[in-house]
């Protein structure tokens, strides 16, 4: 008899129907006069119950069908007596595929994370990670589906490259050279004229710098597709091997790239809201009670849009008013994950997209914003104090007004307008990252810098090799035009989409330090 999956079983009301399900024991309960098993097959988080006339059937066969073994069982689809199934199967056939003894680690006791990320061969079959990798398909589909309604084309940018998009983390490098014996010159440094590529290449940490050829030509692309950075972190919220989503398009600006953040962002929630409405439901129940909440909150209203500048003042508000952070937070320090929490959990209660980060801290390729003398014509005349120590330097105006700038008398750097016309004590870049609850930084985007001498300008000041670099300049040398992009971590959505505390268990098989065992 041909298999029916359990997920169209349990949805049909073709009662007296003979069906066949196939799949693993979730438990088994026996006694003299029936029994009941309840078998999943991975289609959906509930269990078809499959009862057993015990008088029919050898004893020795349902001794076997213990937790974890997997069976084929037909039998008529009836109308379920007992609460909270609709369907149940009355078994007239049941056949053992593989035997599970009590030495299975995923049996139905509750099992800690710590204990199923040492058995994570196996976790999958549980409910918990069978519900998470649901959901990682449905925000995948979610992900392809938007661009391609959007007029995106799916762009595949090189997993080996020799490029390391500016410092983005530590690189695995890619070799076929012998190890033990490695060919150097007079300056210890390796010789790779006799490696695959003939030099030295690596495992990609972004597809951006590439993503942006293809815009520059097909107008509009995304990626998707692993990533990987060799750093030595253990924290919740990193992984050696992870998937990015890259979208990069031509001609939009600042404005238009936060509203596509935002579009993007809010579509893939409301895909999980209304395909993963089981998988939500278990997890809102086991795993985070405020899960469903949360997710249908970033629907209800539109994300603020914060300049950083604004931002700082707002957390150094906050200490003055008792709050403690680990981190520093001054006009110029990268934020730290507390400080885009507090940001959104705490003072605004909903995403953010934080805009106009100083330049020093942030990449070559991003647009700068216009410097305070570039504007003053087209502006209300600015009264530029000179503090009395360093200290004020993050003094900040929270409003559109240009009435005030704050910036030392001995700083190189020249306050600088961003959006909204805020003003910030230095040059800033066109910087465009998404904060999410319970996340931090979820998405990190920018207006990337379209002018050629600009953009040398920077690669110069930062004494940045231009070795590899040649191809992606030749793009501002030929027929430049403005665009931008972001980069999405495809395993921090999944975290915030099914409410999961680590990023090694929202992806079937984690890479981190210390652990590639398959």
């Amino acid at each position: 008899m041909k298999r029916t999956k359990i997920i169209d079983v349990l949805q049909s009301t073709q009662y007296g129907k003979e069906v066949c399900v196939k799949g693993w024991v979730r438990t088994h309960r026996s006694s003299k006069s029936v029994d009941f098993i309840a078998l999943n097959d991975g289609s959906t988080i509930k269990n078809v119950q499959i009862v057993v006339d015990p008088t029919k059937f050898d004893d020795e066969l349902l001794k076997q069908i213990t937790t974890g073994a997997c069976i084929s069982a037909e039998g008529l689809l009836v109308e379920s007596q007992g609460a909270g199934q609709s369907s149940e199967v009355q078994a007239t056939r049941l056949e053992v595929y593989g035997l599970c003894d009590n030495e299975y680690p995923m049996q139905k006791k509750g099992q800690s994370f710590e204990v199923m990320r040492k058995n994570a061969h196996m976790r999958l079959r549980t409910n918990t990670f069978g519900a998470v990798m649901r959901i990682r398909h449905n925000m995948a589909m979610a992900i392809h589906t938007y661009f391609h309604e959007h007029g995106f084309f799916y762009f595949h940018t090189p997993l080996i490259t020799a490029s390391d998009c500016e410092g983005a983390g530590n690189m695995f490098q890619v070799t076929t050279k012998n190890l033990y014996d490695l060919k150097k010159d007079e300056n210890g440094k390796i010789i790779y004229d006799d490696d695959f590529f003939g030099e030295q290449t690596s495992l990609t940490v972004s597809g951006q710098l590439e993503g942006e050829l293809g815009a520059t030509a097909l107008g509009a692309i995304y990626t998707f597709g692993p990533t990987f950075r060799a750093e030595n972190s253990n924290t919740p919220r990193h992984l050696a091997e992870f998937w990015m989503v890259e979208p990069e398009v031509a001609f939009i600006d600042q404005e238009e790239l936060m509203d596509l953040e935002e579009d993007f962002i809010k579509y893939c929630v409301r895909w999980a809201l209304d395909n993963c409405k089981d998988d939500l439901a278990f997890l809102n129940q086991m795993i985070d009670k405020t899960l469903i909440a949360r997710l249908e909150g970033v629907l209800k209203d539109s994300f603020v849009r914060l300049p950083y500048t604004e931002g700082i003042n707002i957390l150094q508000e906050a200490i003055k008013n008792g709050k403690k952070f680990e981190f520093p937070c001054n006009w110029g320090d990268d934020l730290a994950s507390e400080h885009e929490r507090y940001l959104v959990e705490e003072h605004f209660r909903k995403p953010v997209i934080m805009t106009d980060y100083p330049s020093a801290i942030k990449s070559f390729y991003m647009k700068q914003n216009k410097e305070l003398e570039e504007v003053r014509g087209s502006k209300k005349e600015l009264e530029v104090n000179t503090p009395a120590d360093d200290s004020n330097i993050s003094k900040v105006m929270t409003s559109n007004s240009l009435s005030e700038a704050v910036t030392p008398s001995n700083s190189p750097l020249q306050p600088s307008i961003g959006y909204r016309g805020s003003i910030a004590p230095g040059p800033t870049m066109q910087g465009t990252d998404v904060l999410f609850p319970q996340i931090g930084e979820i998405i990190g985007g920018s207006v990337r810098e379209e002018s050629y001498e600009k953009l040398m300008s920077e690669v110069t000041r930062r004494q940045m090799d231009q070795t590899h670099l040649w191809w992606y300049l030749d793009t501002r040398r030929w027929g430049t035009c403005p665009h931008a992009g972001f980069g999405l971590g495809f395993e921090r959505l999944i975290l915030f989409v099914t409410g999961m505390q680590n990023i090694r268990d929202v992806i079937p098989f984690p890479r981190t330090p210390k652990s590639a065992q398959f």
